[in-house]
């Protein structure tokens, strides 16, 4: 007993007196939660810009009830200066909200047109001030009625109990004139998806890296095999085979989606089997919330995407962190001789991950604000954030920017982790330190 004490007391207090586990101790809470509430926190800053929105309205019912407020400023456009306004979008205005009808009687009878996709913001302030509106037309006109209706009694309840009466018709206006149906919606779930997907894969794949790497290490069979390869060889044929297999799973998970969408797409064609359907589904509601279920609308949305550029983007951001993080993880794999070893170097880097995906969850609400903007250019975040703004619509200099900073970074990153993986794979017996990590750089 007294030999299984000494043990147990030698393992721990080796492991309790550590710098590492110190800090981490004190820091992990605190890291923790700035990691989730400072990305919060700065995806409610905005860029200080005022965005313009010319409001024409047909009835003269609504335009004054829009308030302009620090970010965007509502301009009521007479009838004259109508024809003149789509030419100043992308300019001196963001968007043109039109309402062509009386919302009591046509709830989808508002559009909000604009070059970049419209922020979940704005809409939520138009549709609010609108229902408000329409919700006091309707409680006027049942006070005033002596046949009470009780649908319509029951509709203004819904309203008022938070429903939405209002079908808000989000248009975006390419650089060729033309003008396609978009939501917000449906851009927020595809780069939210993205976003997961490069997440997901960086994380998997760049430590399936750090895996083989270490098992080489220690089978020993690295010293055979750098007999007649190059370090640098190996390595970089590593992260490329294994990055091969990302890229197939990707694939293929690419063509099966879109033969369920096309397959999807030709049965909602079918205006029978449509509405069969939606009679099956049992009324659900739109996203609209008009209280039909418009599938079709729907995948108009989804087909209004660039999925071309999109795809183009993921497939260079995905090559682009997927080195980046690869890297890293070999260039620490190689260095230790086990994988408990690897906590103190990958401690770090997993945060930065983790940051890289709360501020891209996060810069959902807010695409084009300092948080978004900033973490889609730093390379380590830039992976991830990116692909959450790209279905929004953003400027080409911003996008190719971020990807000359990117492959510019990994190229470096990858140079310093070919050298210290060429020493490391065949150091055994003791775990360096960064400062003697960065030593074996210079060597020559």
């Amino acid at each position: 007993m007294n030999t299984l004490k000494l043990v147990i007391q030698r393992e721990y207090v080796t492991r309790v007196r550590k710098k590492s586990f110190i800090i981490l101790t004190i820091l992990m809470p605190v890291l923790m939660v700035a990691l989730s509430l400072v990305p919060f926190w700065l995806s409610t800053l905005n860029d200080g810009e005022v965005k313009n929105i010319a409001v024409i309205d047909n009835t003269g019912f609504y335009a004054p009830l829009l308030k302009s407020t620090e970010n965007y400023r509502f301009q009521v456009v007479g009838e004259p200066e109508q024809s003149g306004q789509e030419s100043r979008l992308g300019k001196d205005l963001f968007a043109i909200l039109q309402i062509t009808a009386d919302l009591k009687k046509n709830p989808r009878a508002v559009s909000l047109t604009s070059e970049k996709q419209a922020p979940q913001e704005l809409q939520s302030m138009i549709v609010q001030t609108l229902n408000e509106k329409v919700t006091r037309q309707k409680l006027e006109e049942l006070s005033l009625s002596s046949d009470v209706d009780t649908a319509a009694i029951a509709q203004v309840r819904s309203i008022v109990e938070g429903g939405s009466a209002i079908s808000l018709k989000t248009l975006r206006r390419g650089d060729d004139g033309h003008v396609s149906e978009s939501s917000t919606e449906v851009a927020t779930i595809i780069g939210m998806v993205f976003t997961i997907l490069i997440y997901m894969f960086i994380l998997l794949y760049g430590n399936m890296v750090m895996q083989a790497v270490l098992e080489e290490k220690k089978s020993r069979i690295v010293e055979v095999m750098v007999s007649s390869v190059k370090p640098v060889n190996l390595l970089i044929g590593k992260i490329v085979g294994i990055g091969l297999v990302g890229i197939t799973q990707l694939a293929i998970w690419g063509i099966l989606t879109g033969l369920l969408f096309t397959l999807l797409s030709f049965f909602i064609v079918n205006p029978g089997e449509a509405a069969a359907m939606s009679a099956d589904m049992g009324g659900m509601s739109s996203m609209g919330g008009t209280g039909e279920f418009n599938m079709e609308g729907i995948m108009n949305a989804v087909f209004s995407i660039h999925w071309f550029e999109v795809l183009v983007y993921f497939l260079l951001f995905f090559i682009g962190g997927y080195i980046l993080y690869a890297s890293i993880f070999a260039m620490f794999a190689s260095a230790v001789d086990s994988e408990e070893d690897t906590s103190q170097f990958m401690t770090p880097v997993t945060l930065l991950i983790m940051f890289a995906f709360f501020a891209g969850f996060y810069s959902v609400g807010n695409p084009d604000g300092p948080l978004a903007f900033w973490a889609s250019m730093i390379p380590f975040s830039s992976p991830i954030v990116m692909m959450v703004r790209i279905p929004f619509g953003i400027p080409l200099w911003e996008k190719l920017l971020s990807i000359v900073l990117l492959y510019g970074t990994f190229i470096l990153i990858s140079i310093a982790a070919a050298k210290i993986y060429r020493v490391g794979i065949l150091m055994y017996g003791k775990k360096p330190s960064l400062k003697e990590m960065i030593k074996w750089i210079r060597y020559k």
